[in-house]
């Protein structure tokens, strides 16, 4: 059986993953910065199918990243408050405050998100005229 991680474990992990999807924000806008780059270079119609899914792709991870972003912040604070009232947190308290769920969240966007920088690296190489 896993071991319930300590507080200041806890708040420490949540802005280590906060700080990576900010991170990821950037990334996001540097990929946009790209199709708008080959795009007024390039007006096929290959590149414009495949710059539409993109942009579409970075949407839906933009929207995951926002409410990540959110509902961690929002556990970080409870995680604060319960130091400063010396809450000790326990299995019950762990489960209920979801962080397992928020972790295996986490790891499924990191997963899905390193997927598709990996994918559209591969494209973009592809556009340089």
């Amino acid at each position: 059986m896993a071991k319930t991680p300590s507080i200041p474990g806890l708040y420490l992990r949540y802005r280590i993953w906060i700080a990576d999807m900010n991170a990821g924000i950037t990334i996001l806008r540097i990929f946009d910065d790209y199709i708008d780059e080959f795009a007024a270079l390039r007006k096929d119609g290959e590149l414009k199918n495949v710059s539409e899914k993109f942009r579409k792709q970075f949407e839906v991870f933009r929207k995951e990243m926002d409410e990540l972003k959110h509902e961690m912040h929002l556990q970080k604070m409870k995680l604060a408050a319960n130091t400063r009232e010396g809450v000790v947190i326990d299995k019950k308290q762990y489960t209920s405050d979801n962080h397992a769920d928020l972790k295996k969240r986490y790891y499924a966007f990191h997963k899905a998100f390193a997927k598709m920088k990996t994918e559209f690296g591969l494209i973009k190489d592809n556009w340089i005229v």
